[in-house]
């Protein structure tokens, strides 16, 4: 964010990311997931706690709006802004059918100027993923509501969000990829990864939608025998009304990655983010991250 700070050489170290899980096939091809990390302050945070049976998932695992098609690797998992979709986890209800699902999912998102907000109705998502050659894709919507109650003032309003994605990769050659995404959002901004926005704001009593779009592109190159570089650039940008209001948000990141032995992976990566105010006010910070992997 743009707080006039002028912070740098900061040390940080953790394990908080390390992941505990199980998974289990019943009598009739039902599955069940739970898993879960410890990164809500070094506490147990549960991720995914879901069960499967004939195309219907039902509890809480990555949103339908959502894909990884497009994304390209990142040692943080917070990953670059503007990949595709909604890039978190969520309670759900959804059918999948060959590369087409739909859900009904718990909605997110927030209000600015109210803390009286209310969710009537769950957020409704369709998404299909597909594939024909060296190209992988995946296209997605969104349509949710926005809406508040005052009972002290007596005022209420509700307004419809929507959003819609495409991200997709394409294998140059057996050592280069190429993959990104395009994201666009009104009254949903909680869903356009990395925004940081509000889906809607209040003008006196009537509930105003804010839009905003991002995007990803980057590229992989696999240099073998477990080594890879990876090169990605993001970007959000919000119709804000104010000047001292965030309008975009950007990144570019570059990484190696090295997996040695079979489940282990080592890399070191370099970030560059940037946010800037409507009024043209910005701030930037440089990052760079060791990481080590143990996968069993």
């Amino acid at each position: 964010m743009v707080d006039g700070s002028d912070n740098e050489g900061h040390f940080d170290a953790s394990a908080t990311q390390s992941r505990i899980g199980v998974k289990a096939t019943l009598p009739q091809d039902f599955r069940i997931t739970v898993e879960g990390d410890f990164a809500s302050g070094g506490n147990f945070r549960l991720r995914h706690a879901f069960g499967e049976y004939n195309g219907i998932l039902a509890g809480q695992t990555w949103s339908n709006y959502n894909s990884f098609t497009g994304n390209t690797p990142t040692l943080d998992f917070n990953g670059s802004a503007g990949w595709a979709g909604y890039q978190l986890r969520t309670a759900q209800l959804r059918y999948t059918t060959g590369g087409l699902s739909v859900a009904l999912e718990d909605p997110k998102g927030s209000i600015d100027d109210t803390t009286e907000e209310k969710d009537s109705m769950p957020a409704v998502t369709a998404r299909y993923e597909g594939s024909a050659d060296a190209l992988s894709f995946a296209v997605a919507g969104l349509v949710k509501q926005n809406a508040y109650e005052d009972e002290t003032a007596d005022a209420d309003d509700s307004a419809m969000g929507y959003g819609m994605f495409g991200a997709a990769k394409f294998k140059a050659s057996d050592m280069v990829s190429i993959q990104g995404a395009l994201n666009y959002t009104d009254g949903a901004n909680a869903y356009l990864y990395q925004s940081g926005s509000a889906d809607a704001y209040l003008d006196g009593e009537d509930l105003e939608t804010i839009s905003g779009y991002g995007a990803s592109i980057g590229t992989s190159l696999s240099l073998g025998n477990g080594r890879s570089v990876n090169l990605t650039y993001g970007m959000v940008e919000l119709d804000v009304e104010n000047d001292g209001d965030e309008e975009t948000r950007s990144n570019i990141i570059a990484n190696y990655m090295w997996t040695p032995v079979k489940s282990v992976m080592m890399g070191v990566e370099y970030q560059y983010w940037k946010t800037e105010t409507k009024g043209g006010d910005s701030e930037d910070a440089n990052r760079l991250m060791f990481a080590a992997q143990y996968n069993f």
